[in-house]
């Protein structure tokens, strides 16, 4: 009977349980018991259950969120295994990409690519590599108090080599099929980490997006239509974002709603004419000099659709790209019409940078518009726009104000309260701004994604056509690259010269050696660089292939962990193919915008199968006030102690029967736990304590009996 880790055959009345626990353990480490379970399967030829773990990053300790997952990582092979099936399970780690950068920036007091590129880019990533890994030990012994039972000896780490050449040869396999582009298009963008990030990093968690108040603008722009009724009207056009205005270069308006002309009487205005979206009139009765809406309308002279509107031109607000001998702005300060446009706030006509938002970009770009960015890597405006020079793009806002004040340009301004994205690893504010990067065509795609979607058993259920399927359905296509230091390289090699285009995409170490003539002894900046030959497409030979200096997005080699953790395909082909797909993962519901949504994409891609029959997505664990968990604010209580006092098996049940494995969220208590000793751990043992005690009393001779047909033990015994 338990606990079978003792020979003592007497059972306490009043159990110590984090000293069992802790004897327990003892006990397995000495036996070998996991291994003892994959070994004696293996023996006996068993079926295997495939459970894929995804990586966390070891330059943090574990938080309940982890220990949840680990939990969950634990429960569902271990019952396998007592259902006789051969389960193996192998710990990895995530060692790349802005959550180890933005760490080793931290610990060296360092800030930005300049000062990393001033101390050294090997230096750097020799850093990073150390301090990602710095929390191994500490990981371990978390795992294994939390009688988790998985491999870490025989792990995987997403920056050794064989991992790091089966995800160049993942990308190499997209571009062969098509589905790897370069492009020139508007991302979210991190100004301090100075790289774009991919959409689902701004959608995975809800911190992601904080109230932040900005300034708003209300402008005018004179329409130049003359003789027309409409000459001399002032368009007016809203942003919450005043510093793209230098860069203003069109305005959209929606196709089917109404717009108005208002001629206000203003002592302040004067007789002015201004053009908005009807339904938005009530909204700026005070600027217009009107008391009432009924006064407002009875002062409008024209109304008209948006697509009335289509092609005529205004007066610019600036002359920074005025010189048509230097910039393409022959189609630009004209009114265009756009699908996306609406009248529910501003004024239904929306200021467009093509450099500084996706729609105004495409919109822009189907006028025959280019994109001209007028800031650099910092958020700092270049040497076009002169007066703002320098200058970072929110400290920017007010001096443009205040210059739209001057010029007469500047209707109204307001402070804007709203929900704004940050960076989920520096914290700070982002921008959108058109930047060169790597794409997986994922929109290509996207209707097999859907097909093998339903082929996944979620849990809960609602997922599979909820969160994970709306994703799908409204994919974009997947900013791969980012402009960064420590991560595996973009295999692509690029002519310095663009008379003599080439472009190289290599996905094998052996491939290298054959084109460069020696074989690269680390995949990482700079010796990854440093591999330059001369162009076979240049006859002159002064031409070079250089490689792009991009690295992949951490997300992509955490998608490739299937094949990747077995240097598939250049080794162990046969077992890859019959491990994949994974019979079972769990990661928090934010994953389905995370490691899901990548393991899919490249399962589809490169496999056209999903990763994964079955799939855990949890709902996320709250401190004890029923927010985030956050060490400032020390709203959960310590793990240790939890370990010390209760035990890891109250921790565990306190989680597993709550409805957080049903997509639920729960808050972490000290109080819960306990509750979970007193009615459920200290039932079930005093139950085997006084069956321990009686059993063998009155000549009865208790034994071993799997036998019962009774639904109850039916249940328990699995």
């Amino acid at each position: 009977m338990y606990p079978k880790h003792s020979k003592n055959a007497s059972v306490q009345a009043s159990p110590n349980f984090p000293d069992l626990e802790r004897e327990v353990l003892d006990y397995w480490e000495k036996d070998g018991t996991f291994q003892a379970s994959i070994d004696q399967r293996v023996a006996e030829d068993a079926d295997e259950f495939v459970f894929y773990d995804g990586p966390p990053f070891a330059n943090g300790l574990p938080h309940y969120g982890h220990l949840l997952t680990g939990y969950t990582k634990d429960l569902v092979p271990r019952y396998q295994t007592m259902r006789g099936k051969r389960v193996e399970r192998r710990f990895g780690w995530d060692t790349h990409g802005l959550p180890a950068e933005v760490e080793a920036e931290r610990l060296l007091g360092i800030s930005g690519r300049p000062e990393i590129e001033n101390y050294g880019v090997a230096k750097f990533n020799e850093f990073c590599k150390t301090s990602v890994l710095k929390y191994t030990e500490d990981w371990r012994s978390y795992v294994t108090r939390q009688a988790r039972w998985v491999d870490f000896d025989n792990d995987y780490k997403t920056l050794d080599q064989n991992y790091t050449e089966s995800v160049l040869w993942a990308f190499k396999e997209l571009h062969n099929k098509g589905l790897i582009y370069e492009g020139f298009k508007v991302l979210a963008y991190c100004w301090r980490c100075e790289t774009p990030l991919s959409n689902h990093e701004l959608r995975m968690d809800d911190e992601v997006y904080k109230d932040r108040q900005d300034q708003s603008v209300t402008v005018t722009f004179p329409i130049t239509a003359k003789g027309t009724d409409l000459d001399g009207v002032n368009i007016l056009a809203w942003t919450t974002t005043p510093w793209t205005l230098p860069t203003n270069f069109a305005l959209a308006v929606g196709p089917e709603i109404e717009y108005a002309v208002v001629s206000a009487k203003d002592s302040t205005l004067g007789d002015k004419r201004y053009l908005l979206a009807t339904s938005l009139i009530a909204n700026h009765l005070k600027e217009l000099g009107f008391e009432s809406v009924e006064d407002a309308h009875s002062a409008i002279t024209h109304k008209m659709l948006g697509k009335e509107l289509d092609g005529i031109r205004y007066e610019r607000i600036f002359d920074f790209y005025s010189d048509e001998s230097k910039f393409d702005v022959a189609n630009a300060w004209q009114i265009l019409v756009a699908d996306y446009v609406a009248d529910t706030d501003g004024t239904g006509i929306v200021h467009q940078a093509p450099a500084y938002g996706e729609d105004d970009q495409n919109v822009c770009n189907l006028a025959g518009i280019p994109t001209y960015v007028s800031i650099n890597e910092r958020g700092q405006f270049n040497a076009v726009v002169a007066p703002y020079e320098g200058q970072h793009v929110f400290d920017a806002n007010k001096p443009i104000t205040q210059d739209l004040k001057a010029a007469g340009r500047l209707f109204r301004q307001a402070s804007y309260e709203h929900s704004y994205p940050h960076c989920y690893r520096c914290k700070n504010p982002l921008i959108y701004k058109a930047v060169s990067s790597w794409f997986v065509e994922t929109t290509k795609i996207k209707d097999r994604m859907l097909e093998l979607n339903q082929e996944i058993n979620w849990v809960p259920e609602h997922t599979k056509n909820g969160s994970f399927g709306k994703w799908l359905e409204n994919v974009r296509d997947w900013a791969i690259s980012r402009n960064r230091f420590w991560g595996a390289p973009i295999p692509v090699w690029k002519s310095d010269d663009p008379n003599y285009p080439r472009l190289d995409v290599y996905g094998s170490l052996d491939e290298l050696e054959r084109d460069f003539g020696v074989r690269p002894s680390d995949f990482h900046r700079p010796v990854i660089d440093e591999l330059v030959r001369p162009n076979p497409d240049d006859p002159t030979g002064k031409s070079m292939m250089r490689r792009v200096p991009e690295v992949l997005d951490c997300w992509f080699e955490s998608g490739s962990m299937p094949f990747a953790q077995v240097h598939y395909p250049f080794e162990n082909q046969e077992w890859f193919e019959t491990h994949n797909p994974g019979d079972f993962i769990v990661e928090y519901v934010g994953q389905t915008r995370g490691w899901f949504y990548t393991l899919h994409v490249l399962a589809t891609a490169l496999f056209d199968r999903p990763a994964f029959k079955n799939a855990i997505s949890h709902g996320i664990v709250l401190g004890n006030d029923g927010q985030k968990m956050s060490k400032s604010l020390r709203n959960y209580p310590d793990v240790n102690e939890v370990f010390d006092r209760d035990g890891s098996d109250a921790m565990r049940w306190f989680l597993m029967s709550s409805p957080i494995l049903r997509g639920g969220n729960i808050a972490v208590t000290e109080a819960g736990i306990r509750e979970g000793v007193r009615q459920a751990l200290l039932p079930i043992w005093n139950s085997y304590y006084f069956f321990a005690l009686y059993a063998n009393a009155a000549s009865y001779q208790a034994k071993t009996s799997f036998d019962s047909t009774q639904l109850l033990d039916r249940y328990i015994l699995g």
